[in-house]
């Protein structure tokens, strides 16, 4: 009887384990399906997720963020823009007011830029440009920010009631390089996967 239970215990536990392993393949793929999934179509705004900043200067991968929103607002996809992230380690600059002020700098108007600096995640990102684009009747986002991003990124805004379409910023160092596009996306695994679990 012990032994058939040992048995039954150690088939379950490799059924559970492969069920993972096809879960983390499947996401996996989802994301690295979005990582190259262009959607950019006109909307109410344009969403730049937050990155780090060095001394009030966008760090590369801010940069390629901001490059990218810069170019979709040129084309008209929208007229505004909302630039997201806190002031982290440095209490000096916000990467959202740091990425405002490279907008500015390359030609944005102005008045056409909105700063949300109190977010600190992903989440709270989205959860405050959610808050400011219902706040002016808006209900559209074009979403930028690093391909494997933006698979996680869509699934929140649609949660919070926002239409999101996604646009990959091209330039990404992290997508350029394989590994890091690989330890990156296999983190958004487990972010994604911790994101719907506390969600449930």
């Amino acid at each position: 009887m012990i032994l058939k239970l040992i048995k039954w215990g150690t088939v379950l536990s490799f059924v559970a384990l492969v069920a993972v392993f096809i879960y983390f393949v499947h996401v996996y793929r989802a994301i690295r399906d979005f990582a190259s999934r262009e959607e950019a179509r006109p909307a109410d705004a344009i969403v730049v997720l937050g990155a780090a900043q060095y001394n009030g200067r966008p760090s590369p991968v801010l940069k390629a963020r901001l490059d990218h929103a810069l170019e979709l607002y040129e084309n008209g996809f929208a007229r505004a823009i909302i630039t997201t992230g806190s002031y982290g380690s440095d209490p000096n600059f916000s990467e959202a007011e740091v990425g405002r002020k490279y907008l500015v700098q390359h030609g944005a108007r102005v008045d056409d830029i909105i700063t949300e600096q109190g977010s600190g995640t992903t989440y709270d990102s989205v959860r405050a440009a959610s808050r400011l684009l219902k706040a002016k009747g808006w209900t559209s986002a074009l979403v930028v920010s690093d391909g494997f991003h933006l698979f996680r990124a869509k699934k929140m805004f649609t949660d919070n009631g926002i239409l999101a379409y996604t646009s990959p910023a091209p330039n990404s160092p992290i997508e350029v390089e394989s590994s890091r596009r690989f330890w990156h996306s296999l983190r958004e695994v487990v972010l994604f996967s911790a994101y719907r679990w506390i969600n449930l």
